[in-house]
C-alpha cells in the first residue's frame, strides 16, 4: 500500500494512493499516526482497502508528508563512503546521529525557505523509514525489519554554515522551518522488498547532482535501525533517515549551494518523486 496525506497545512487527512489516484480513508482512520502504526493500523487498512473503493480526493489538494508529524527524525551522517570523502572525512567506527526537529516535515512540493542569513543552503536525497512497532534495545539487526512499517523520500535539507560553522552539534543547521520534505508517499515494507537496492537521485534546476544506490550504504537498514534502538526507543511514526550519497551542494568545487528559485527533484526507486522550489524566508 501506499499512505498519503492531503489537505492544508496542520488539517491534512489520511488516504492511499490507489492506481496512481489518492483515496480518502478519514472515514475509518484519524491519521497516520503513532496510534495508527502501533494499534494495527496498517493491517486494517489493509481490510478495508479489500472490501471496496475509496473516495477519490480532489486532485488540487495539496499533498502532506505521508505521516503525522513524527515524534522524532533520527538522521544517520557520513553513511555512505563517496559522500563521507567528498566531506573530507573519515568513515566513522559506528554510525553518526543526530536529531532534526519534528516541525520541519512539510510535504513533498511544497515551498523549502532559505533561513535568513543562510548563505549555504544544501539538499540530500536520503532513503526514510518509518518506524511502524517500537522498537527499543533490538536484540540483533535479524529483528529489526519487523518493527519496520514502511519507506518513503526525505530531503534532508542542511545550512552548512549553521550546522559545521556555528558551533555546538549539528541540529541548529538540519531543523530549519521546512528543511525535511517527505514522501510524496509512504510505500509499506511489503512493497520495497528490499531496501538496500534502491537508487537515489536529485536534480538542481534538471541537473543531476546526486546518484547513488543504498546498497552502497556502509550501514544498512536493518543495522540502522537496530543501532538506534539502542540509544533510544523508537516508536510507531518516528523516522529514521539514513544518510546521503556524494553530489551534495558543500562537496562541489566549487560548492554550489541554493538560492531563491532554485528547485530540487528527487527520486529513489519505488517510491516516487518530490519536487521543491526553494524561496527566502
Amino acid at each position: 500500500m501506499k499512505l498519503v496525506r492531503f489537505g492544508s497545512p496542520g488539517r491534512e487527512s489520511p488516504g492511499l494512493l490507489v492506481d496512481g489516484v489518492r483515496r480518502d480513508a478519514s472515514g475509518a482512520f484519524r491519521d497516520w499516526d503513532r496510534e495508527f502504526f502501533e494499534t494495527g493500523g496498517v493491517e486494517r487498512l489493509a481490510a478495508l482497502l479489500a472490501l471496496g473503493e475509496l473516495p477519490a480526493v480532489p486532485e488540487q489538494e495539496r499533498w502532506g508528508a505521508p505521516v503525522a508529524r513524527p515524534g522524532k527524525v533520527v538522521c544517520v551522517g557520513l553513511n555512505y563512503v563517496d559522500h563521507a570523502r567528498e566531506a573530507g572525512a573519515a568513515l566513522p567506527a559506528e554510525p553518526v546521529l543526530f536529531l532534526k526537529a519534528p516541525n520541519a516535515v512539510v510535504g513533498p512540493y511544497d515551498a523549502v525557505r532559505i533561513p535568513r542569513g543562510s548563505t549555504k543552503t544544501d539538499y540530500e536525497v536520503e532513503l526514510a523509514v518509518v518506524i511502524g512497532r517500537p522498537a527499543r534495545y533490538l536484540a540483533s539487526p535479524d529483528a529489526a525489519r519487523a518493527h519496520v512499517a514502511g519507506y518513503c523520500i526525505s530531503n534532508d535539507v542542511s545550512e552548512r554554515a549553521f550546522q559545521l560553522e556555528r558551533g555546538g552539534q549539528w541540529t541548529k543547521g538540519k531543523s530549519c522551518d521546512t528543511f525535511n520534505p517527505l514522501g510524496p508517499f509512504l510505500a509499506t515494507s511489503d512493497e520495497i522488498p528490499d531496501p538496500q537496492v534502491l537508487s537515489l537521485t536529485l536534480d538542481v534546476n534538471g541537473e543531476r547532482r546526486q546518484d547513488g544506490n543504498t546498497h552502497a550504504m556502509a550501514w544498512g537498514v536493518d543495522r540502522l535501525v537496530w543501532y538506534v534502538s539502542q540509544f533510544m526507543a523508537l516508536e510507531g511514526g518516528d523516522v529514521v533517515s539514513t544518510g546521503t550519497p556524494a553530489g551534495v551542494g558543500m562537496g562541489r568545487k566549487p560548492p554550489a549551494y541554493l538560492a531563491p528559485g532554485d528547485v530540487c527533484e528527487l527520486e529513489i526507486t519505488g517510491l516516487g518523486k518530490q519536487r521543491q522550489v526553494f524561496e527566502r524566508e
